[in-house]
């Protein structure tokens, strides 16, 4: 399905296939050859997505843009089942594999691979041919790497990170602060209000 958003309709090139149970909305560009397969949500809130040729974006993975981070993904990707990008750079020849997350204003050096359910956090930097194992987080510019049990040490980084800041735009912290976050968030969406589908 594609949706027209703030007035941008998405850009598909003839030799892109969407499966008529993805959606596509706003300013998106998909390239030639790339696959949006089954259940995939590519939805840019105010900001534009531009996903290269050959990328296959697989089984119910979303991939979001903000008014305030943008999202890039570089040719010959494979973005696999469940995985979340939102407002980051992938470069070329890259590996999601299944469930990761890649998190605002991140970076994905090209030859990269996060492997199932891996992290990349906000504001994260990952050199050209880097691995994260499966279930570890990177965090930091350069990435540092954590096992899920380093909580601390994580917490450590990643609260240099301000991700308020950098996901909601907003200086308040996330605990004791939802009201706030909420709010802002739910005036945001409400743009989708006046959305229409074009297909």
């Amino acid at each position: 399905m594609l949706i027209e958003h703030l007035g941008k309709t998405p850009t598909i090139h003839g030799d892109a296939y969407v499966a008529p149970d993805a959606t596509v909305c706003g300013d998106v560009a998909i390239g030639a050859g790339a696959r949006i397969m089954h259940g995939a949500r590519i939805i840019a809130e105010n900001g534009k997505i531009d996903i290269g040729s050959n990328c296959i974006i697989l089984q119910n993975a979303v991939v979001r843009a903000t008014g305030a981070h943008d999202c890039t993904i570089g040719r010959n990707t494979l973005i696999g089942p469940s995985v979340h990008v939102v407002g980051a750079t992938v470069d070329k020849d890259v590996f999601l594999a299944t469930g990761t997350s890649i998190f605002h204003a991140s970076r994905i050096g090209s030859d990269s691979v996060v492997r199932i359910n891996g992290v990349v956090h906000v504001n994260t930097v990952l050199e050209p041919g880097t691995t994260i194992p499966i279930g570890w987080i990177a965090v930091g510019n350069p990435a540092q790497l954590f096992s899920p049990d380093r909580h601390e040490e994580i917490w450590e980084v990643q609260s240099r990170l301000n991700f308020t800041r950098t996901a909601y735009g907003l200086d308040a912290p996330l605990s004791g602060s939802m009201e706030v976050v909420a709010g802002a968030v739910s005036k945001r969406l409400s743009e989708h209000a006046k959305d229409s589908v074009t297909d």
